[in-house]
């Protein structure tokens, strides 16, 4: 796809400057200088604009609440500029709304004392439309290394407690001295048609009319191209001949990388998992244009920034390689 790289999180404008990582001086020194991102509870903390949208919104190094967090801090890279850090400050607990997990979409607002009233901690799949390509590029990078090293503090190998490394992209073990990487798990997400029509999907537990585009974590030794077939059968029955490459995106819920495929189905009689999907339909291509419009009450298009719904726009406009 020609605008692959236009896809909300992959932009690719961080400087990650990982030549620094292991200078643990250099790293030192550019701390009290820098700007710290503040996540909580995988939320970045991001200020509201005149214009109603969104950037994200830094702390310095100097804050009350960063003040026992410094060994925590996790070198994101140079951006505009200017060293960039992220910490985690979930402990901190907030007057005002808590997010309930049982809510589909945490659409809560939590403002950090100290801090300006437009700033606040605001969950990126409900504003990753409203920020820069840079900035969501930054917060996915933030939320996802967090989330890692809160699910990853202690050793696979021998279960000791492990240590922050490499300015964050690094735990280390001071028993069994394993050493301990991000992580990022491949799921395939696939763009399936037949024709003029695209086969979509709605999720168990899902908000009713929202349906998206078939998905799948890929399993030990399998191609992106026979995961692609295998999920789609494995959900609805449909057998899939040629598969191709599209886009990627990062997604980090943790630490996903959604490989955006396509997929031509040889058939086209649906027989569903339930475990896995609670419906399936084939939509022709005046059906999805209605979808997107907003025309059909009864089918709402995937959310905005999503790998989903770029795979789609760009089919309904013929802009696929």
């Amino acid at each position: 796809m020609k605008i692959a790289e236009q896809v909300t999180f992959g932009a690719g404008l961080l400087n990650r400057a990982a030549e620094l990582r292991g200078d643990q001086t250099k790293i030192a020194d550019m701390v009290d200088a820098a700007r710290i991102l503040p996540v909580w509870r995988g939320k970045p903390m991001v200020e509201r604009l005149p214009n109603n949208d969104l950037r994200l919104a830094y702390l310095s190094s100097g804050h009350e609440v960063l003040r026992d967090r410094r060994d925590r801090f996790v070198f994101l890279g140079v951006c505009e500029d200017e060293p960039t850090f992220a910490v985690d400050i979930s402990s901190w607990q907030p007057d005002g709304d808590i997010p309930d997990p049982a809510h589909f979409l945490d659409t809560t607002w939590q403002h950090l004392p100290g801090t300006p009233e437009n700033h606040g901690f605001a969950e990126i799949r409900g504003i990753m439309s409203l920020l820069s390509p840079l900035n969501a590029e930054i917060a996915a990078t933030a939320r996802a290394i967090l989330e890692w090293h809160r699910i990853h503090g202690f050793c696979a190998n021998c279960g000791e407690k492990s240590v922050q490394a490499q300015a964050g992209w690094q735990r280390n073990c001071p028993s069994c001295e394993r050493m301990h990487f991000p992580r990022t798990d491949p799921v395939v997400i696939m763009l399936i048609t037949h024709g003029n029509s695209v086969l979509v999907g709605r999720g168990v537990g899902w908000p009713e009319g929202m349906y998206s585009l078939l998905a799948g974590f890929m399993e030990p030794g399998e191609t992106i191209e026979a995961a692609t077939r295998r999920e789609v059968v494995e959900e609805t029955g449909v057998a899939v001949g040629r598969v191709g490459y599209l886009a990627s995106q990062p997604w980090p819920y943790p630490s996903s990388l959604m490989i955006g495929t396509w997929g031509e189905a040889l058939t086209t009689d649906i027989r569903l998992d339930p475990n896995e999907l609670q419906d399936a339909i084939w939509m022709t291509r005046e059906d999805m244009l209605d979808v997107f419009a907003g025309r059909n009450r009864d089918v709402f298009p995937a959310r905005k920034g999503s790998i989903a719904q770029f795979l789609l726009s760009n089919w309904l406009a013929d802009r696929l390689d």
